[in-house]
């Protein structure tokens, strides 16, 4: 199955612990030359030892040109990508990445960002702080962590100029400390605009109190790093998936997804994640009602039903037909 095309090649100048079960890879251009810019919240596609593809944020200030800084977190229910970085990817290594996308990019028209970052989620939002406190930007962060010792650049916020405008909390500290987000959320203010990043319970919690508040879907930017309902449901039937271009109709097997059940026709949707985070495979839909399973689309998005993420998303209707 196809993945997203690597376009640069890069050599991992140095791997460092920055908490428990967090390292980072300080990537450098092989040949040494300035590396493609990039803006606050973006990612790149790094090919891992064993074949595997992950989108991870960059965490360093965007005006650099002669590296990008990614961390990653060890997850005990990983699919290949956080143990090949923690156990395979060594200093001196290349590899190849993807130039950087942004699906998460800030709201340059915002009178006030709120940045809210949950564990690994910091990586995105830490390089967001940056950015608008170079621009002197109003802007608050809140980063929650379980404890201090899984808190990544701790350091790096602290000895920063813009210190004063974050709060850290944790999870095993005291009741006071701790993120309360009924009354940070609790009033939205026309013109803030709400960035979050963190695990999919975290980031639940968030834009589920956000939204019962009655903040406006603009003003809620998120990315997830993991899938939400990817995985096959026991009920799951088959349904068929009809190529507008040549009329063809392919069923969709129970234990299959559309990529899967299409490749194996020999019709390739470029794919990454594989679980409905990154929008790499997001396909047009011309007829029929999918069953969104993806975390990538808005809600809005999601109820027009005119795209999906072939990769975890199914259908609803009997037959869906794609611009494909």
């Amino acid at each position: 199955m196809s993945t997203a095309n690597a376009t640069l090649c890069v050599r991992v100048a140095r791997k460092s612990e920055e908490a428990t079960d967090i390292c980072s890879l300080e990537l450098v251009s092989k040949e040494g030359s300035p590396l493609p810019g990039f803006s606050a919240g973006s990612h790149v596609d790094v090919h891992l030892p064993g074949g595997v593809v992950r989108q991870y944020s960059l965490c360093n200030d965007p005006a650099e040109t002669h590296r990008y800084l990614i961390a990653v977190l060890r997850d005990p229910a990983s699919r290949g990508g956080s143990v090949a970085v923690h156990d395979a990817v060594k200093e001196g290594d290349e590899l190849l990445i993807s130039a950087p996308k942004n699906h998460f990019a800030l709201a340059h028209e915002a009178k006030r960002s709120l940045l809210l970052a949950g564990g690994i989620g910091v990586t995105p939002i830490l390089c967001m702080a940056e950015r608008l406190a170079v621009m002197g930007a109003d802007f608050e962060m809140h980063y929650a962590t379980r404890s201090r010792d899984r808190m990544a650049f701790v350091d790096r916020i602290q000895g920063s100029a813009f210190a004063g405008k974050v709060q850290l909390h944790f999870d095993d500290g005291p009741a006071g400390q701790r993120l309360d987000l009924a009354g940070l959320l609790g009033t939205p203010q026309p013109g803030t605009h709400l960035y979050v990043c963190g695990p999919k319970g975290f980031m639940d919690a968030v834009l589920g109190t956000a939204r019962s508040a009655g903040w406006g879907e603009s003003q809620l930017h998120w990315e997830f790093f993991a899938g939400g309902d990817a995985a096959p449901h026991a009920d799951d039937g088959s349904f068929e998936v009809q190529l507008a271009s040549s009329g063809r109709v392919i069923t969709i097997a129970p234990d299959k997804t559309v990529t899967q059940a299409l490749a194996e026709e020999g019709v390739e949707i470029l794919v990454s994640c594989e679980q409905g985070v990154c929008g790499t495979c997001l396909t047009r839909v011309l007829e029929g009602t999918p069953d969104h399973r993806d975390v990538y689309l808005t809600p809005e998005e999601q109820a027009a039903n005119d795209q999906f993420t072939p990769c975890c998303s199914r259908a609803k209707s009997g037959r869906l037909v794609l611009d494909l």
